[in-house]
């Protein structure tokens, strides 16, 4: 399937620091043709941080996409029974929207849509952003990398020295992990 023929559902979550890098990305799946729907997590939506207003990120993303995008657990359980996506991808996934998604709890709109999506066997697309990746979320991280339908964006440690336990991925490689994920394929490598 060509990323041009492709339904694509954009999960953010609160990795804030990294929101101006999602958006480039948002729109290189959009200048590819994708027809993208945003999800938002509840503190994307409503929280104002140092790097980027809610209300201003929000209205980016919408202009990017066109699309109003979800905001509530309520509108995200559609993803399931309406098969809204072929892919759902969820960029930045913190720590703590990976150890919920690890361990089944659904309680914000982008783990709502991760549910209702994985429920038709379709592919999801972890881009991970987290300062304890190689900490207490490791165990979330294999957890995840076993389990049918999910792939990873390649990821690495982001700064060693100061982070040791952090790793976020490689953002710019998201398109081509769909790609993959939509043949049913991990990128490799996953770890750089």
């Amino acid at each position: 399937m060509k990323l041009s023929e492709c339904n694509i559902g954009f999960a953010i979550t609160g990795s804030f620091c990294t929101f101006d890098k999602i958006k480039s990305q948002i729109k290189v799946l959009k200048d590819e043709g994708a027809n993208i729907t945003p999800v938002f997590s509840f503190n994307t939506f409503n929280m104002d941080t140092r790097f980027a207003k809610a209300k201003d990120f929000i209205e980016d993303v919408k202009r990017i996409t066109g699309k109003e995008g979800m905001s509530t657990i309520q509108h995200a359980e559609t993803v399931g029974p309406s098969r809204l996506f072929d892919v759902l991808v969820i960029a930045p996934c913190t720590g703590n929207t990976m150890a919920k998604l690890a361990n089944g709890i659904t309680d914000t709109p982008v783990l709502m849509a991760a549910k209702a999506h994985l429920r038709n066997n379709l592919p999801l697309v972890i881009s991970i952003s987290t300062n304890d990746a190689l900490g207490i979320n490791l165990q979330n991280i294999g957890r995840l990398m076993i389990m049918k339908n999910i792939y990873f964006v390649p990821f690495g440690q982001d700064d060693y020295e100061k982070k040791p336990n952090s790793m976020i991925a490689n953002v710019s490689m998201i398109p081509k992990t769909i790609e993959y994920a939509l043949n049913s394929k991990q990128l490799q490598p996953v770890l750089i």
